[in-house]
């Protein structure tokens, strides 16, 4: 059995028209300027660890642009860097300095879970070549990729990391610069398609499961090559039409 999208002419002009509404909008114009890059800086060990600690943070909570997960990423220098973190080697000593850290910084839910992910994460990491043959994947996408080998790289994520499921490995990469089709599908997406007219009715239950989630990121992808805009470029229209002008230059950081 095959399924195909289908895109209409009217789709087509209303995303047109959606994104050329937000092109100015200063996250709008950081995420153009470095997810759609010709060639983008490497990733190193200290780069890749803080992003993931931060897109391990979004999980379930309120990640706008003033909230406590937004705070912690815009902290300098950054309280639970690789430098530091990698310090413990004990892996207990290593989670109850993560979850203290986020328990002094203040509003950041679900700490003592985060701080159990991270410091799995750590340990796999520097396991074997692990640190090398995921640094070598993810900085495979530093020039412009296609669709299919953006997902790869997604699907390696979410099968190495503790807490990182579909959305999130895709929200890991997008906060790195390196995806242009592989997007996160959060709540406000959800409620953008939604009230969009999308043919499948989205729900945060079913887009758990990888193949419900990456059956209705075709749809998106179909729809985004019909309307000749890049998935990451009307993800961040979403985020504007959400948060207006709270986004600047300076601030954003996803």
């Amino acid at each position: 059995m095959q399924f195909e999208w289908k895109v209409d002419p009217a789709d087509i002009a209303r995303v047109k028209s959606f994104v050329d509404s937000h092109a100015a909008n200063p996250f709008v114009r950081v995420r153009v300027a470095r997810n759609l890059a010709a060639a983008k800086p490497t990733v190193d060990r200290s780069e890749f660890w803080k992003q993931m600690v931060g897109m391990r943070m979004t999980s379930v909570q309120r990640s706008g642009p003033d909230s406590a997960v937004a705070r912690f990423l815009r902290t300098i220098p950054f309280p639970l860097s690789y430098e530091g973190v990698g310090r413990e080697i004990d892996g207990d000593a290593r989670r109850d300095l993560i979850s203290s850290t986020l328990r002094a910084h203040g509003g950041i839910r679900f700490r003592d879970k985060i701080a159990e992910d991270l410091s799995k994460n750590l340990d796999k990491l520097n396991a074997d070549l692990c640190w090398s043959t995921t640094l070598k994947k993810v900085n495979a996408l530093g020039s412009p990729s296609k669709a299919g080998e953006e997902r790869e790289v997604a699907r390696f994520l979410q099968k190495l990391l503790h807490g990182f499921g579909p959305k999130q490995s895709r929200n890991l990469l997008q906060s790195l610069g390196l995806t242009r089709y592989e997007i996160p599908i959060d709540s406000r997406i959800t409620k953008w398609l939604n009230d969009f007219g999308f043919p499948v009715t989205l729900t945060a239950t079913a887009l758990a499961d990888t193949g419900y989630y990456e059956f209705v990121l075709d749809g998106i992808q179909a729809l985004c090559a019909a309307s000749d805009v890049f998935p990451c470029v009307l993800d961040a229209a979403i985020f504007a039409s959400f948060d207006g002008d709270a986004w600047t230059q300076e601030n954003t950081i996803y």
